[in-house]
């Protein structure tokens, strides 16, 4: 069985990845490394290295390999950066990040999701992974700022708290939606001003801690 993930692992690196313009090699390499199954309940792992997002239940969801990688391409991950990672709710997203910066700080919404998660980094070496519980929207202040944030899923804004947490030169990574369309989007901050850069066409769920509340209509 473990040659068999591996064998899908390296199958999802040269037919889903490459073909697709991922080619930073440090990402590539990341993508072999990590073993997405091990992020999964045991009922979903014979299908952790399909092409699409994978339903967990509650809303949640193991975001597809491309898009992450397009994620991790686009923002330029430094061996030197300190990271957060928000919207990931298994751990895969920070794991994979924690190949290629220094430090990680992965923020989750439900205390209980703390011991597994950290109980999964342990068995497997993740060692350079803080696990935070917070409000997404709120990001880490205490740890701030950040020379990356990776938002694990779609939005329709990226909250300005976030995007205030941003050290000088640094980048958020996000799928930002815009009807039917979405877009792998970073933003930099340079000089104190923020820019962004629309990169690739990508849809992926949206993270349910931020999605906009509906408004009431009278």
């Amino acid at each position: 069985m473990t040659s068999d993930y591996a064998t899908a692992r390296e199958n999802m690196v040269e037919n889903q990845l490459r073909p697709s313009e991922v080619d930073d090699p440090r990402v590539i390499e990341a993508f072999r490394e990590v073993p997405r199954e091990i992020f999964l309940p045991a009922r979903l792992r014979s299908v952790a290295y399909q092409d699409e997002d994978i339903d967990l239940g509650g809303d949640r969801y193991l975001i597809e390999p491309l898009v992450l990688a397009r994620l991790m391409q686009a923002s330029r991950p430094s061996p030197e950066d300190v990271a957060l990672v928000v919207g990931c709710h298994t751990g895969y997203s920070a794991a994979m990040l924690s190949k290629l910066v220094a430090t990680v700080f992965l923020l989750v919404p439900d205390g209980d999701a703390v011991a597994p998660i950290e109980s999964r980094f342990d068995e497997f070496g993740f060692d350079n992974i803080v696990v935070q519980v917070g409000r997404a929207a709120d990001g880490l202040v205490k740890q701030a700022p950040f020379n990356l944030i990776v938002l694990s899923g779609s939005v329709v804004e990226v909250p300005e708290t976030l995007l205030g947490q941003l050290d000088e030169g640094g980048r958020l990574a996000a799928v930002v939606e815009a009807g039917r369309a979405g877009k792998v989007t970073v933003f930099t901050r340079v000089g104190g001003v923020l820019g962004k850069r629309e990169l690739y066409d990508a849809r992926t769920p949206p993270i349910p801690e931020l999605v906009p509340r509906a408004a009431f209509e009278f």
